[in-house]
């Protein structure tokens, strides 16, 4: 059986990442990929963001492994936490489930995340993200990310769409970076 696009995102980080790997969690929201992340690289780091405090605040209370570091920031910002070497890194777009559904993601600091994260990425790493599209900003985000990742040289990145084409609804689905260079 085919698996579901979340267990299909980690799958393709568990496939890269190493106990000691530096990682990051770029959208927060609850803090399971951030636990997730944790719990792969036990000897490494995970590096949480969120614009959102309550997330962050949430996140902290549910997950206490000793090597995440939780940081209330925009996902833009990644350069300025981070200068080692990262591994893999992972996008949950859309709004923070439980939340405040005016809040989203956009665009405009998303692709600036993904390149910052793209420049510390390792070859051979990864950058996985899951395209929330329901909702207004979702659909923008969408096929802006589209348009700009499927222009990216093919001799510095593999650009991966997966998705299930005969679902309702706008199901998620995966756009998945492989650093080659």
């Amino acid at each position: 059986m085919l698996e579901r696009i979340l267990p299909t995102a980690k799958t393709f980080i568990k496939e890269v990442v190493n106990a000691e790997d530096i990682l990051v969690d770029a959208t927060c929201g609850n803090g399971h990929d951030s636990s997730f992340l944790a719990r792969l690289a036990p000897d490494g780091h995970v590096y949480s963001f969120d614009v959102q405090a309550d997330a962050i605040n949430n996140a902290k209370e549910k997950y206490s492994e000793p090597n995440i570091s939780f940081i209330h920031d925009g996902h833009e910002n990644i350069s300025k936490y981070i200068s080692s070497p990262v591994k893999a890194g992972i996008f949950n777009l859309g709004y923070l489930p439980g939340g405040d559904k005016s809040i989203t993601t956009a665009y405009d600091t998303t692709i600036t995340a993904v390149n910052e994260l793209f420049n510390l990425l390792t070859p051979g790493g990864r950058i996985v993200i899951v395209v929330y599209h329901g909702h207004d900003s979702g659909k923008v985000e969408r096929d802006m990310l589209i348009e700009t990742l499927s222009a990216w040289p093919q001799d510095q990145a593999q650009v991966l769409q997966y998705q299930y084409i005969n679902q309702k609804n706008s199901a998620p689905f995966l756009l998945v970076i492989e650093k080659l260079k």
